[in-house]
């Protein structure tokens, strides 16, 4: 946790990773790009501090880290010692440690009493049921350079919604749509004209808004600050030529709480939109711009009744005011679609009414429907480490529906990038399918994973079962998950038989969940050719769990 913690900076106390590879005369930033680069002129502390040869740069992140981990060891031990004997005692070879001097300082002097301080959940929650006073502190990502947050357990306030989005974050979220439009670019050959991504309203609180600095990013408008105050007064258009590159057509789908914490951002969004459709502009350097007057001068647009607003500049959608939701995962709780026209119009009944500053969820079903047909690209970012995509069904409902509704809706399977800003110095944007891949080896199938997540018992085994419609649900609708993770799912979840005694003893219902999804992902063909030995071994375990459980006289809790 302590390493967690630390991974980044925390204000004014640097990284500890970093103050460990600065000791040892390494550059940590270098080493995070191309980190299967070779390692070249290798400092004599790196090398001297290593048992074995570092080849590469990712083994050199890999010793730093373990380095890392033991100096904190060393920290928590019984007797403690002074921080220059521990630093010695680890890094003999070190040079300057004054950065990790301070890193391991501020451990001891504030994180290990703040973590230490966690009853005080329970304690304030008590406390606030019994009509006391519950103190305040500030939100956000705590492994994401924001340990000050801690301790837990307070009555958090989130941030200054007028400030959003922050400088720090216009420089995040440009980079973002700077990296997805580099990306596109060098896999087609072409910018993408329109864009659709998903927004919510605990990621703009923790991030200060690096999703909307995004869409302003790629409509090519930046947010204008008052000097004083640092909160934004509006909008700027970036001039063509200072911009480089056309101007995107976005389509935002917010969630239910971004829509009630964040109205001034939606305004904010619609004036950017509103600027942009109105530059005089050629089209072709400008797709907002393109896609308003084509539909303007076809009338494929409805007026709303009611409303002043243009259908033809709506871009901001929603669910219906007062509801919360995509409308996705009770269709597949409930095994009940069949087709991607099912969840097509799940997403646009539920996510299909507009904003901005002159609506307020006017049902607009049909313009969202438009709006989607030409979409070429469905975005989702992730600014933390603390969850993934497999662990939440947000991520499928609001990404993955929107990918199988533009499936639907066009004949054709959207380009997917997924935004990792967990490090907000080096955001990434990857494709949907590489991310569904690095979370699989890194957490699904990980052994450590796994093995730490059966210690919780029943909850354990509830959160194993989570984890596999998670990802059934991600492949019924993006369709990104190939046979070969059904495979090792099937022989790490149902198949092994140490995992079957775990669920016998913890959670008999979630091995026959597990199951029972498995066979229903390979009865749908999403996975397309099981082995047959592996079909059979699932059916036969199957069939035996619902013995198990009407033996005990207990009804599975499966969904057929």
């Amino acid at each position: 946790m302590l390493c967690a913690l630390t991974r980044l900076p925390n204000l004014a106390v640097p990284s500890l990773p970093a103050s460990v590879a600065a000791a040892l005369g390494v550059e940590w930033e270098t080493l995070q790009d191309d980190k299967g680069r070779r390692l070249e002129n290798v400092p004599a502390p790196l090398e001297m501090s290593s048992p074995q040869l570092l080849h590469t740069r990712s083994d050199a992140i890999d010793h730093i880290n373990q380095l890392a981990r033991q100096l904190v060891a060393r920290l928590l031990a019984p007797v403690s010692s002074p921080l220059p004997a521990i630093i010695a005692a680890v890094l003999p070879q070190a040079g300057d440690s004054q950065a990790l001097q301070q890193v391991l300082d501020y451990i001891q002097r504030e994180l290990l009493p703040n973590l230490a301080r966690t009853h005080e959940e329970i304690d304030n929650l008590l406390r606030g049921l019994a009509g006391g006073y519950v103190p305040a502190g500030p939100s956000g990502a705590p492994t994401r350079g924001m340990a000050h947050i801690l301790p837990t357990g307070r009555n958090f306030y989130s941030v200054d919604p007028r400030g959003l989005p922050s400088q720090a974050a216009w420089q995040v979220g440009s980079q973002l749509a700077n990296e997805m439009l580099a990306r596109h670019r060098k896999e087609t050959g072409s910018y993408p004209e329109s864009v659709s991504i998903s927004v919510w309203g605990t990621s703009a609180m923790r991030t200060h808004g690096d999703d909307i600095a995004e869409i302003l990013a790629l409509l090519g408008v930046r947010p204008r600050w008052q000097a004083e105050s640092r909160r934004v007064a509006g909008i700027e258009v970036i001039p063509l030529a200072e911009l480089g590159r056309p101007r995107i057509d976005v389509t935002v789908r917010i969630s239910g709480f971004f829509r009630d914490a964040f109205p001034q951002l939606i305004a904010l969004v619609d004036d950017a939109v509103q600027a942009v459709a109105m530059l005089d502009e050629d089209p072709a350097n400008n797709y907002l711009r393109k896609h308003y007057l084509d539909d303007m001068r076809q009338q494929l647009l409805q007026a709303l009744p009611d409303h002043a607003a243009e259908p033809a500049l709506l871009r901001i959608f929603g669910a219906k005011p007062g509801s919360y939701g995509a409308g996705i995962l009770p269709l597949i709780n409930e095994q009940n679609w069949q087709t991607d026209a099912d969840f097509a119009t799940a997403y646009l009944n539920w996510g299909g009414y507009a904003y901005g500053r002159q609506v307020q969820g006017a049902d607009a079903r049909d313009v969202l429907r438009h709006r989607l047909s030409g979409v070429e690209v469905a975005l989702h970012n992730q600014d933390n480490r603390e969850h993934d995509i497999f662990d939440s069904d947000d991520y499928l409902q609001y990404h993955g529906g929107m990918i199988a509704t533009i499936r639907s809706l066009t004949g054709r399977q959207p380009r997917a990038f997924f935004g990792d800003s967990h490090n907000p110095d080096q955001p990434q944007v990857r494709g949907l399918k590489e991310e569904v891949l690095r979370v699989f080896r890194s957490r699904v199938a990980n052994p450590k994973w796994i093995a730490s997540i059966q210690q919780h018992g029943y909850k354990g085994g509830l959160e194993l079962t989570a984890t596999v419609d998670y990802l059934f649900g991600y492949d019924a609708t993006a369709h990104v998950v190939d046979d070969w993770v059904y495979e090792e799912l099937a022989a790490r979840y149902a198949l092994d038989p140490a995992m079957q005694q775990f669920f016998a003893d913890s959670n008999p219902w979630a091995l026959n969940a597990i199951s029972e999804r498995l066979l229903e992902a390979a009865q749908r063909q999403l996975w397309q050719q099981p082995r047959p030995e592996t079909l059979a071994a699932l059916q036969q375990l199957h069939l035996n769990s619902e013995a198990m459980l009407e033996a005990r006289g207990e009804h599975p809790q499966g969904r057929s």
